[in-house]
C-alpha cells in the first residue's frame, strides 16, 4: 500500500493554540476522560504528558479530575489531534505516544491511524528508541497495522496481549470485563529511521497560504 505524502503546511492552528518548549514529553492522542492520562502521570512524576481530546464533554469531565488530583506534570488539550501535534511539537522530541482504542472507523479504513499519511509526521516527532502505543479490542484492526507496520512502514514492534486485570481505561475496563481480546503493538523507532519530516519545525500557529508561504493564522 504506497501512502501519499502528507500536506503539513496546511494545517490551521487549532482554537487558543499556545506552543509548547521543546522538552521531552510523552502524548496521548484522544485521552478521553483522561484515565489513563492521570494514572500515568501519576506513577511517572519524572514525565511530563500531554493529553489531547478533541470532544468536548470528555475533555471537560479529564479536566475537572485533573483539578481535583492536581498532577503537575500533565497538560490537557481540547483539540484535534492532528493539527496540534504539527504546530506545537519538535522532531523527535516524544518519548512515548499513546493510542489507546481510537475509533476503528469500520466504513474509513483509510482513516486509521497506521494507514494515514500523517502517521509519518507523527514518526518524525517520536525520539529515537521512542514507542508508539497502540491498543485495540478489534483482532483485525490490530492485524492490519501489524501489516502497515512491517510493509509500509518498516517498523519493529512488539505484540501484546493485555492482561484481563487491566485499566487504563474505561473503555478498556468495558472490553475486558465482556471478556473480549485486548491487545496492544509497542512500536519502537530506530536509530537509524528517517521520515520525510526530520527538519520540519513546529509551526506554531502559522499556516501556508495557496502559494505555500507562511502566514500567521488569525483566530476567527
Amino acid at each position: 500500500m504506497l501512502i501519499r505524502q502528507f500536506q503539513a503546511l496546511r494545517m490551521h492552528a487549532p482554537r487558543q493554540f499556545k506552543p509548547v518548549s521543546s522538552d521531552s514529553i510523552c502524548v496521548e492522542i484522544g485521552a478521553g476522560k483522561g484515565k489513563h492520562a492521570l494514572l500515568f502521570s501519576s506513577i511517572n512524576p519524572e514525565k511530563k504528558l500531554f493529553a489531547i481530546e478533541r470532544t468536548r464533554e470528555k475533555f471537560d469531565a479529564m479536566s475537572k479530575q485533573h483539578l481535583l488530583e492536581g498532577q503537575k506534570n500533565l497538560e490537557t488539550i481540547h483539540a484535534d489531534a492532528i493539527p496540534w501535534i504539527v504546530h506545537a511539537l519538535y522532531p523527535k522530541q516524544v518519548q512515548q505516544f499513546f493510542i489507546l482504542y481510537p475509533n476503528p472507523e469500520p466504513h474509513n479504513p483509510a482513516q486509521r491511524w497506521l494507514n494515514m499519511p500523517f502517521f509519518e509526521f507523527l514518526l518524525s516527532r517520536l525520539a529515537v528508541h521512542g514507542t508508539v502505543t497502540l491498543a485495540s479490542n478489534i483482532p483485525e484492526y490490530i492485524e492490519e497495522a501489524e501489516q502497515q507496520l512491517k510493509n509500509v512502514w518498516k517498523l519493529p514492534f512488539e505484540k501484546q496481549k493485555i492482561q484481563s486485570d487491566s485499566a487504563r481505561t474505561h473503555f478498556e475496563i468495558k472490553y475486558l470485563e465482556r471478556g473480549e481480546l485486548c491487545q496492544q503493538l509497542v512500536i519502537r523507532k530506530p536509530e537509524d529511521y528517517q521520515t520525510r519530516f526530520d527538519d520540519f519545525m513546529p509551526l506554531q500557529g502559522k499556516t501556508a497560504d495557496l502559494d505555500g508561504t507562511l502566514e500567521h493564522q488569525h483566530e476567527q
